[in-house]
Order: C-alpha cells, then sequence, then structure tokens
C-alpha cells in the first residue's frame, strides 16, 4: 500500500484517486472548494462523474500540509493553466523523498513552456514522472482496461508507480522520453477539438481520418524539434491518445470543436461543455511556439485562425484542401 496525495479534484482527479483507492492506496485529495470536499467525505459523490460512489480510502480537503503529509507520491492534476500557480502554493511542503507524476496536459499559457520545466523551476532537484496515455476519467473509474506510460528519468519513481498503480485494468509502460510523452498529450487534445469540428460540420469518416493522421504528423514534428524521440509520438501517449480523444464524446475537446463546427461561438462553447477545455487553453501556444521554431503546422494554424481570427471552419477546410500538392 502507497499514501497518496492527488492535486485537483476534477474528473480525472478523482478518476485516478477513485482507481488507486479500490487497489489498497490511501489517497488524499486536494481541491479547491470546499463544497466539492465535503460532497466528496460526506456524499462520497464528484458532480464530475455522477455515477460514481468514491471508495472510503479517498479523503478531501483543502489543506495542501493535509493533503500531502505523509504522503509518497503527488498526482499533479489541474488543468495546465494553474499548474504553477498551484504548485508555488504547495512546493515548501514538498519532501525531498516526495515524488511528483505529473497527470496534466498542456503548456503553461504566455511562456508556452511544457508542464515539465514549470516542474523543474517550482521544485528543483524533485524526482518526477508524467503520466499520460488514452484513458478518459469516466472509463478508469469503472476499471474499463486501460493502458498509460510513465515517462521519467527516474527508475525508483517509474517503478513505484507500477506498484502502485498497475493491476489487471491497468497496464503501466514506462519510457525516459519526458518530452515526447508530455507533448504527446498536450497536442492531441488541439487535434481532438478540430476532429470535433469535422464531425459538427457534418463531413465525412474519410476526413475524419485525414485530420487525424495529418495531425499526428504536426504532432511529431513540434515533438522531435523540442527534443523529443519519434517513435513516442506511435505510442500510447501519441497515437493511442490521439486515438481516443477525437473519436470519442467523453472528450472535451471533441465536443468543444463540435460546438464550433455548429456555428458557435468560443464563450458558448465554454458554457455547453461546463469543464476546462484545454485545447481552445493551449492552441495559441502550439501556434507560437510552431512559429518559433520553424515548424509547419498547418492545421494548427487554421485552427488558430478559426478561434483568434474569425476564419470560418468550411473555409479552414478549403485552405487545407488546396495547400500545395507533395510527396507524403
Amino acid at each position: 500500500m502507497s499514501k497518496v496525495s492527488v492535486i485537483g479534484s476534477g474528473s480525472w482527479g478523482v478518476a485516478l484517486a477513485t482507481y488507486m483507492a479500490r487497489h489498497g492506496n490511501e489517497v488524499k485529495i486536494w481541491s479547491f472548494s470546499q463544497g466539492e470536499c465535503d460532497e466528496l467525505n460526506n456524499k462520497r459523490k464528484t458532480k464530475f462523474l455522477p455515477d460514481l460512489v468514491i471508495p472510503e480510502g479517498v479523503t478531501g480537503s483543502t489543506s495542501f500540509e493535509e493533503v500531502l503529509e505523509g504522503t509518497e507520491l503527488i498526482y499533479h492534476v489541474t488543468p495546465s493553466k494553474f499548474v504553477r500557480e498551484t504548485m508555488e502554493k504547495y512546493k515548501h511542503l514538498v519532501r525531498p523523498d516526495q515524488m511528483i507524476i505529473m497527470c496534466s496536459k498542456g503548456f503553461e499559457p504566455g511562456t508556452n513552456k511544457g508542464l515539465d520545466i514549470v516542474i523543474e523551476e517550482e521544485c528543483p532537484g524533485i524526482r518526477y514522472g508524467i503520466l499520460s496515455g488514452p484513458s478518459h476519467a469516466e472509463e478508469v473509474s469503472i476499471e474499463i482496461p486501460t493502458l498509460l506510460v510513465c515517462a521519467s528519468s527516474s527508475d525508483e519513481l517509474k517503478d513505484k508507480v507500477i506498484e502502485t498503480m498497475a493491476s489487471p485494468t491497468l497496464r503501466i509502460y514506462t519510457t525516459n522520453d519526458i518530452k515526447g510523452v508530455e507533448i504527446g498529450g498536450a497536442l492531441k487534445n488541439i487535434i481532438a477539438f478540430c476532429a470535433g469540428i469535422v464531425v459538427g460540420l457534418n463531413l465525412g469518416d474519410n476526413t475524419f481520418a485525414a485530420l487525424a493522421t495529418r495531425g499526428l504528423v504536426e504532432i511529431a514534428r513540434l515533438g522531435v524539434k523540442l527534443g523529443a524521440e519519434e517513435k513516442t509520438f506511435y505510442g500510447l501517449s501519441g497515437l493511442g491518445d490521439l486515438i481516443v480523444t477525437c473519436s470519442s464524446e467523453h472528450s472535451r475537446n471533441r465536443r468543444a470543436g463540435r460546438f464550433i463546427g455548429q456555428g458557435h461561438t468560443v464563450e458558448e462553447t465554454r458554457v455547453l461543455v461546463g469543464q476546462t477545455i484545454e485545447s481552445i487553453d493551449n492552441i495559441e501556444s502550439a501556434y507560437k511556439l510552431a512559429k518559433e521554431l520553424g515548424v509547419e503546422m498547418p492545421i494548427v494554424n487554421v485552427v488558430y485562425d478559426i478561434l483568434y481570427n474569425g476564419l470560418d471552419p468550411k473555409e479552414a477546410v478549403d485552405i487545407l484542401m488546396t495547400r500545395k500538392l507533395r510527396e507524403e
């Protein structure tokens, strides 16, 4: 049994906590909301996964001191735009023997830094890893068979994550390619948003498959430029996560894109989805990184123009389809 902290009480944080508690671990969840803690502790429920009954091995608190005391692993599961400001509030409590597993996916707004860099800047010297892969919270919480990948330079961390999480319903792979696993998780949300636009425009399976395939090419281009290994993008955190996020209505990023494709504004879309939309929050970072590094990312370019320059989604399809022909 491990003692585990989960920072963030959204759907993924609660799903991870529930799963780990069922498998014998003691889990404490930090939430910014006392109401969410009360619902979790008293009713064993969360609004994000309404059919889930949270096991007794999970407790919630708004106190970082309570949540971090005596634990071995810290799973950080906040929206990417809140990662640094949240870490700033608890970093002074992190002990050298604790390890951080980043479960958020995205870039830091403004700086366009990866979340691995944020960890290194806020908690220098700490052992950390990135956990990613095709994993809807709704399915992990009811133990539908799932595969994840943990990236870290620390073998001890990878072994501890396997010890804490691996089971007949959750298989954990490991890698040293931190940047590749992180970039795959960050960029797949953007391509899933575009897949939603395809659905919203009532385009067909051909278009959907083309979008996902060429989207993966763009993810790999930027990832390699940032120092990742290309083969990582054809594994769980790249292709695997892209498939599940593009194809399922569990994906809030796909749902958001569908609303945009149907003509809703970004503001209306945020209300309709009702939760953080990582793709919308990260498209500007991906666009700016591609420009800065000279990486060709035509799909990212047009979706940026849809969101920030008023480009009609139908026109965006025409732009992509009439680009200069070339070898694949």
